[in-house]
């Protein structure tokens, strides 16, 4: 026969079976029973175990530590391990490292050792909190800014991705709702772009530097040819990039040989044929004929092999100063312009001349959707007139 004893109001039973000098003990706690040896053979001693046994395990439950199950850190390295095996190369080894770094940086540090059955809306919702809450900063230095939105919404998707690789091996039965509230719909802006009169302001700007870089070099000899080499690709990019609707990452990885001068048949005009890579996978875009020029003094200056690249660097910092000594690095929202601007200045361009969306969206591999959202909404010329002030027959 078993002898059995019960402490802390029954909460904890201690028992011995039959044949054994050791003591084991037992309780019911988050909806599993649960049992350890206290490897004692005298009471008194196995009642002190099994009592500290038991606070420890209120402690971890009131905490949202695991009890015995798997916790976050589980979860994130087994997706970290399978995710970029599964996806076969069809993302982008940036996309995946951003994964890797919000796990390692941001969610383990909050998430770590919580169980996965722990983690719900409210849980998230403390993270976000936390991630919101101004941190500490030296004196001397200015305070940190708090994440953006946008920042907090890929961290999301990451602990979602996390939370599905769980569910998938029967860790956690399903993914919590952890959807932003209060803020569920944010207010729709346009994104950052330069307006017709902004754009010739922009290329003239960087056509100067060029002229002055080259005035420099003829003073001071050819220790400045590096610098009118950077001015001429950056003017060169700022027109592609405009006439191309071309993504900066899709344009750092064209090749000479994605880039085909052609006549186009439509409409009598020499353009661009491109074959681009980037974010969507493998797309075609066909440029307007202000991108041919550029093309060509790129081909004539550089000499390349088919397999170089168009843009080989990005001129951020060159580019960002143009901005700031033109007054043009920000919109009047207050929205910052980057390299991306020119995209969004292409889409914008094409629209206020009345070309149909739906090509728009399929020369830029985007939707016509998102065209909608972030660049129809804010152009006069998507409004018809002779539809809105339609009136009645007398």
């Amino acid at each position: 026969m078993e002898e059995k004893h019960a402490i802390l109001g029954g909460r904890v039973h201690l028992y011995r079976r039959n044949r054994s000098p050791i003591w084991q003990c037992s309780t019911y706690l988050a909806g599993k029973n649960r049992r350890v040896s206290t490897r004692e053979d005298g009471l008194s001693r196995a009642k002190e175990f099994a009592e500290d046994w038991y606070f420890d395990l209120l402690g971890k439950r009131k905490r949202g530590e695991a009890i015995g199950e798997r916790t976050f850190k589980d979860a994130a390295n087994q997706f970290m391990a399978e995710y970029e095996v599964l996806t076969d190369g069809e993302r982008n080894a940036r996309w995946v490292g951003d994964h890797y770094r919000r796990i390692r940086l941001y969610l383990n540090p909050f998430f770590g050792d919580m169980a996965l059955s722990t983690i719900n809306a409210g849980t998230v919702q403390a993270y976000r909190i936390e991630r919101l809450r101004p941190a500490e900063s030296d004196e001397d230095e200015p305070p940190k800014k708090p994440p953006s939105r946008s920042t907090l919404h890929h961290e999301a998707v990451t602990l979602r991705l996390v939370l599905k690789t769980a569910v998938r091996h029967g860790w956690l039965q399903f993914v919590p709702d952890i959807s932003m509230p209060y803020k569920t719909s944010g207010k729709v802006v346009h994104r950052a772009w330069f307006s017709p009169a902004e754009y010739k302001q922009l290329y003239t700007a960087t056509r100067e530097n060029v002229r002055q870089a080259r005035s420099k070099q003829t003073k001071d000899g050819e220790g400045t040819s590096r610098y009118v080499s950077v001015a001429e690709q950056l003017h060169d990019k700022v027109l592609f990039l405009a006439n191309t609707g071309l993504r900066p990452d899709e344009a750092n990885q064209l090749e000479y040989r994605d880039v085909e001068i052609i006549a186009d048949e439509a409409t009598g005009d020499t353009i661009l044929e491109i074959q681009v890579r980037g974010k969507r996978g493998v797309g075609y875009c066909k440029s307007t004929p202000g991108a041919v020029r550029p093309f060509q003094r790129l081909v004539a200056r550089n000499q390349p092999q088919p397999t170089d690249r168009v843009f080989p660097s990005d001129q951020k910092k060159l580019f960002n100063r143009i901005l700031d000594e033109q007054g043009l690095k920000f919109d009047r929202d207050g929205n910052r312009r980057t390299l991306y601007s020119l995209r969004h200045s292409y889409i914008s361009f094409r629209l206020l001349e009345g070309a149909d969306i739906y090509q728009i969206a399929k020369n830029c591999r985007t939707s016509v959707e998102m065209i909608e959202k972030h660049y129809a909404v804010h152009l006069k010329n998507s409004l018809d007139a002779a539809a809105i002030n339609r009136r009645r027959a007398r």
